[in-house]
Order: C-alpha cells, then sequence, then structure tokens
C-alpha cells in the first residue's frame, strides 16, 4: 500500500553526478562517494558502484525490519545479521537486478529463523517496493 506526501516521516537526497561513473552526494554530507563500474562490467572498480549502495540499504533496512518482526514475536535476534547480494545482469530489457537476502540468527532454531525472515520480508519496505520487479531470494 502506498503512503501519501502526508504521511512521510523523513526524505533522503542524493544527488549524482555523470552517472554510474562519477560520484554520488547526500544533501547533508553524510555520503559522499566515487562511484565507478566494477571491473566485471567493464569499469575501473576504483569506486563504489550502485549495487553496494542498493545492498547496503537493503540489508540495513531488512535487517530493521527482522528486528521489528522479532519483538511482536518475542523472539531473540541479538547478535543477528542480514546480508544482501545484490546482482545485475542483461535481461531482455537491458538490464535487470537479482537480490539473495542472508539472516544470521544464533539465538533462535532454523525453522523459527526462516520465520522470522519471511515476516521481515513482508514488512520491509525494501522488500515491499521491489515486490513482483525482481527476485528476492530468502536464506538463513
Amino acid at each position: 500500500m502506498s503512503i501519501q506526501q502526508s504521511d512521510v516521516l523523513y526524505t533522503a537526497v542524493a544527488t549524482a553526478e555523470n552517472g554510474r561513473d562519477g560520484r554520488v552526494a547526500t544533501d547533508d554530507g553524510k555520503l559522499d562517494v566515487v562511484v565507478n563500474p566494477p571491473k566485471e562490467m567493464g569499469g575501473s572498480g576504483a569506486g563504489t558502484n550502485p549495487e553496494q549502495l542498493f545492498a547496503a540499504g537493503y540489508s540495513a533496512c531488512f535487517q530493521g525490519a527482522l528486528g521489528a518482526v522479532a519483538r511482536q514475536e518475542n523472539a531473540d535476534v541479538s547478535g543477528s545479521t542480514v546480508t544482501a547480494e545484490v546482482g545485475i545482469g542483461r535481461n531482455d530489457e537491458g538490464f535487470g537486478i537479482i537480490v539473495k537476502i542472508s539472516a544470521v540468527i544464533p539465538n533462535v532454531d532454523a525453522a523459527t529463523a526462516r520465520e522470522l525472515v519471511e515476516k521481515a520480508h513482508q514488512v520491509c519496505p525494501y522488500s515491499k517496493a521491489t515486490r513482483g520487479d525482481i527476485t528476492v531470494e530468502l536464506a538463513v
């Protein structure tokens, strides 16, 4: 379900210069990085790239969703980690991405971990935003 502008609590603002081979920075200066295509895509690989930035944001957001779900379920997710792997490749429309989310939740059994990850996937804003548009694999 979409939100309305009046529901927005925070807006992040970032500006890119020269696309995949330039620089991206936030308006508050907290993020200011050089971006370059990875060597695997013919670039220098000297800077970060949009896929790494997306993976960083998705993993952090998913970890937050996991924590919210765990609080509702009275589950202990302390010491847990979430890793997002974002792949890019050619498709019929040019390029597309694929994501694998892996969670390590040491204080619960495997079945509970899987349930928590699946529930987090339902509430994570990144998961919601990409649902139906990209393949997202979940792993515990």
